[in-house]
């Protein structure tokens, strides 16, 4: 199992739009299907829990400043005090900084934490870092502001990456690259294995609306202060101030009011509001800082890109085919889905489903007849502008050549393909196979029945519906999830084959319709072992 990655985001000075930053930013990568945790260890002014008042399952009984206690207590590990933050079904909670009553101040300042790290509370909260990482895809850490005790913890002990957000003002400037380095420095000295830092400028608050000259010399001050933190993550080719302007979040005096959550009301947004920018910041964090250039090169494509790679799904393929070769299409379509593939055939003409294909599929085939038709490109351009391209990514595109299609007459993305043919009269059996392959990382002919296994229980909770017939059926199918879920922990992977089956069958639609609505708790469940699941896949594949 991969381990998830720890990022702090850090401010030297207040009112710059950290939390807010933060807390979008966590609900992008939860309900892109990313583990997501955030934590507010800004101790003496803590406000992120209020962010998230309108998605949070229950008030924080505890946090932060609880788990020194518990350390002081003599507990071996932390308690779970974590509460669930509702958004959409996916795995998003919140580590207060503690209990919100007339106690908390007082309790929160008997912390001595020099103290505490002469009595080893540092490999207390190792034991912490290691539960987080294990339990979650990203942790993300709201510090206090300045140079302190609190700081060092959030910047230097726990981190993987550093998330710095500042404004355009000499005093946010004045110090920023340098405590970077002096935050590297600490790491140095410390008894764990930490990598430098890969550190994210965010230039949060900028308004351009009304003095736009100022602030586009403002932005460029900006890049030429920021520059060094690009350098050991930014592609070489792309300058710092085209980087800058992407994670640069724009002043919107609306936002300014209260604790919101922009990426709720502005979804999707577009280009000028602030959930535009903090799409970028977020798929930046989601794609591990890495393919820069393609940022540079497409903005949106990279976002898709992050937004994508751990979507759901309707369907494994979509087919689409010119009615010239509608027969031996339905006849891939057949063979593919016996391998146990999630596939339909587009309708390529109908407008409505051309908007739907980007999110229908996560794989596009194009069945290609003497040339493409109009409609044909029409749909594969909507493909590609939500993928990151024909070579890269998680999104594919494939081309089947029906007979006499000469594929030197290709547009130049289908030429660089590799081209799979289909034989006139003969039945497409080994065309599915060659694309089972390909989607699957299986040699043609070869079946993996663990990784057949894993698949089709990806493939059952996927279809798990939100509303059902009847409280009995309901019953059977969270009793299915769990049996699944042990299956999973025990390795047995014949008990998940069969479980898998009955999943399939009660979450069919029945006529009756569905009188009762699943839980969010029985949600979250399948989402939580459909991401395990999909892990396993992932790490079997590679």
């Amino acid at each position: 199992m991969t381990a998830g990655t720890v990022i702090t985001f850090y401010s030297y000075k207040g009112g710059v739009g950290r939390s807010f930053t933060l807390a979008n930013v966590a609900v992008l990568l939860a309900r892109w299907g990313h583990r997501v945790l955030t934590i507010d260890w800004d101790l003496e002014a803590p406000g992120l829990h209020h962010y998230f008042k309108s998605v949070m399952s229950a008030e924080p009984e505890g946090g932060v400043i609880d788990l020194a206690h518990d350390f002081l207590a003599g507990a071996a590990v932390p308690r779970p005090h974590a509460v669930r933050l509702d958004v959409q079904g996916n795995t998003l909670a919140l580590l207060a900084a503690g209990r919100d009553d007339e106690s908390y101040m007082e309790r929160m300042q008997r912390i001595d934490w020099a103290d505490l790290y002469e009595r080893g509370f540092a490999a207390f909260l190792e034991r912490c870092r290691e539960q987080w990482i294990e339990d979650y895809d990203f942790v993300l850490i709201d510090s206090r502001t300045g140079i302190s005790d609190i700081a060092g913890i959030c910047t230097a002990h726990l981190p993987d990456q550093l998330a710095v957000v500042f404004t355009a003002n000499e005093q946010n400037l004045k110090d920023v690259v340098n405590i970077v380095r002096r935050v590297d420095e600490a790491r140095d000295r410390l008894p764990y294995d930490r990598p430098r830092h890969l550190v994210l400028p965010v230039l949060s608050r900028l308004d351009s609306g009304v003095e736009y000259e100022r602030a586009d010399k403002w932005q460029r001050r900006c890049a030429e202060v920021v520059a060094p933190l690009f350098g050991n993550w930014l592609v070489k080719k792309v300058p710092a101030d085209l980087a800058l302007r992407h994670l640069t979040v724009p002043y919107v005096s609306y936002w300014s009011f209260g604790e919101q959550l922009s990426v709720l009301e502005e979804d999707p947004p577009s280009a000028g509001q602030v959930s535009f920018a903090l799409e970028t910041v977020a798929a930046v964090v989601a794609q591990q800082f890495d393919r820069t250039d393609l940022l540079a090169d497409n903005r949106d494509a990279y976002v898709a890109a992050a937004r994508d790679r751990r979507q759901d799904f309707d369907l494994d393929l979509l087919v689409s085919s010119p009615r010239s070769v509608l027969r031996v299409a339905d006849q891939l379509i057949e063979e593919l889905r016996a391998l146990g593939v999630r596939v339909e055939r587009s309708s390529s003409g109908d407008l409505e489903l051309l908007d739907r294909t980007s999110g229908l599929a996560e794989h596009l085939c194009l069945v290609v007849d003497g040339g493409l038709s109009r409609w044909q490109v029409i749909e594969v351009e909507r493909f590609l502008r939500h993928t990151i391209g024909p070579d890269g990514g998680q999104r594919r595109l494939f081309c089947v050549l029906a007979d006499g299609t000469d594929p030197e007459g290709l547009p130049g993305f289908l030429r660089n393909l590799r081209h799979l043919g289909l034989e006139p009269g003969i039945r497409p059996t080994r065309v599915a196979r060659e694309l089972h392959a390909q989607l699957t990382g299986t040699p043609a002919g070869a079946v993996d029945p663990d990784r057949q296994a894993l698949r089709n229980a990806a493939s059952a909770l996927r279809a798990v519906p939100d509303r059902v017939p009847s409280a009995g059926r309901l019953s059977l199918v969270e009793q299915t999830v769990r049996g699944m879920s042990a299956a999973l922990d025990n390795g047995d992977l014949a008990v998940l084959r069969d479980l898998s089956v009955d999943l399939e069958v009660l979450s069919k639609h029945h006529a009756d319709g569905g009188g009762f609505t699943a839980p969010v708790g029985l949600l979250a469940d399948v989402q939580t072992l459909l991401a395990r699941i999909d892990r396993r896949i992932d790490a079997s594949t590679n």
